[in-house]
């Protein structure tokens, strides 16, 4: 068996870096940045989906109020 030069141990050395990073990054199915990243995106969704329907019952609600004041004013 031959041996390695340098560069291809400089080369394996990288990889095993990279596969590292990799993993980090990844997770192991459940777990890495990107997966918690994605909880929280979705989580962020959730939220801005609530708030924007509280905004759409608060501006019935305000249309409402608004038409009952001014059919109570024409009285």
């Amino acid at each position: 068996m031959r041996m390695m030069n340098e560069f291809e141990a400089q080369v394996l050395s990288d990889l095993s870096v990279l596969k590292t990073q990799m993993n980090g990054l990844m997770g192991d199915g459940n777990g890495g940045r990107i997966g918690e990243l994605e909880r929280r995106m979705e989580s962020h969704e959730q939220n801005w989906s609530r708030a924007k329907g509280f905004l759409a019952a608060l501006s019935v609600l305000l249309a409402v109020i608004e038409v009952a004041v001014g059919a109570w004013h024409r009285r």
